[in-house]
C-alpha cells in the first residue's frame, strides 16, 4: 500500500515571493534615451585621436619674385623700344653724318737723339675738320688727346682746341704735339732704314676727343669721338718740306 503513495509537492505560503526583474530603462523614455543611458552606464573604450594634418597654402615669395621679375623685363622691353623711336626720328629728321678729317701737312722742328739715348721730337699738323650736318652743331670740349705713332711707340702728343662747329662748317686746325721717347737708339735705326728701303715711314695719328652735339638748340650729353688716320711721310727731317704720300681717317663713337 506504501507503493501507491504519491508525493505531491507542496506549495509553501510562508516563502517569501520573487518579482520579476525590472527593466533597466524606466518605461516612457524614447530609444535615444535609452542608448544614451546604456553608453553612460557602459563608456566605450579609449581609442586614440589621429591628428589631422593640413595641407600648407603655398608659399607667395616665389610668385612675388616671378611678377617683379616679369615686370621689370617688360619695362626694360618698353624702355628699348622708346629709346628706338626716338633714335628712329633723331636719324628721320636730322639726317646724322660723321665729320671728316684729313691731315693735310706735317712739319717736323725737332726729330733727334739725344746723349741719354731720348728722341725728342716736335712736329706741327695740320688738320681740316668738315661738319657735313645740315641741322647738327658739334662742341669740341677740352680734354683731348692727339698723338702721333710709329707701330706701338708714340713718337708725339698734343691736344685740340675747344672750339664749336656749326652746321656745314670747315675748320683747319693748327695742333702743335712734342714727345721724349727713351731708349729710342734702336727706333730711330729702323726708321732709317725704312725709309731708306721705301721711301716713306708709315705713320698712325690717333685723336680722342670728347664732343657734344647740338640738335636744333639742345645740347646734348657728353660723348667720346676716337679718329685714326694711317698717313706715310717721305721724310722726318727737321726744317725739312714733308709731304704725305696717303692717308685715311676712320672714326667711331664712344659713350
Amino acid at each position: 500500500m506504501a507503493d501507491h503513495l504519491k508525493v505531491h509537492p507542496v506549495h509553501d505560503v510562508e516563502a517569501p515571493q520573487t518579482s520579476p526583474k525590472s527593466p533597466l530603462v524606466p518605461p516612457g523614455t524614447s530609444k535615444s534615451d535609452k542608448v544614451a543611458e546604456v553608453q553612460h552606464q557602459h563608456p566605450a573604450p579609449f581609442q586614440p585621436t589621429i591628428p589631422v594634418t593640413q595641407s600648407k597654402p603655398p608659399k607667395k615669395k616665389r610668385s612675388c619674385l616671378c611678377r617683379c621679375l616679369c615686370w621689370t623685363v617688360c619695362l626694360l622691353v618698353l624702355l628699348i623700344i622708346i629709346i628706338g623711336i626716338i633714335v628712329g626720328i633723331i636719324f628721320l629728321v636730322f639726317r646724322p653724318k660723321l665729320p671728316k678729317y684729313s691731315v693735310d701737312t706735317i712739319q717736323i722742328t725737332q726729330f733727334n737723339l739725344s746723349s741719354d739715348d731720348s728722341l725728342y721730337a716736335t712736329f706741327n699738323v695740320t688738320i681740316t675738320a668738315r661738319n657735313p650736318n645740315k641741322k647738327i652743331g658739334i662742341y669740341y670740349e677740352g680734354g683731348s688727346n692727339i698723338g702721333v705713332w710709329y707701330t706701338d711707340r708714340k713718337l708725339c702728343q698734343g691736344a685740340l682746341p675747344k672750339f664749336y662747329q656749326g652746321h656745314r662748317n670747315t675748320t683747319v686746325l693748327n695742333v702743335a704735339m712734342t714727345g721724349q721717347t727713351q731708349n729710342a737708339t734702336g727706333l730711330l735705326t729702323t726708321l732709317q732704314q725704312q725709309l731708306q728701303q721705301t721711301g716713306g715711314v708709315p705713320l698712325t695719328l690717333r685723336v680722342n676727343q670728347p664732343v657734344r652735339i647740338k640738335l636744333g638748340k639742345l645740347k646734348l650729353f657728353k660723348i667720346k669721338f676716337r679718329a685714326r688716320c694711317r698717313l706715310v711721310v717721305d721724310s722726318l727731317s727737321p726744317n725739312n718740306g714733308i709731304s704725305t704720300r696717303s692717308t685715311s681717317c676712320k672714326f667711331r663713337l664712344r659713350l
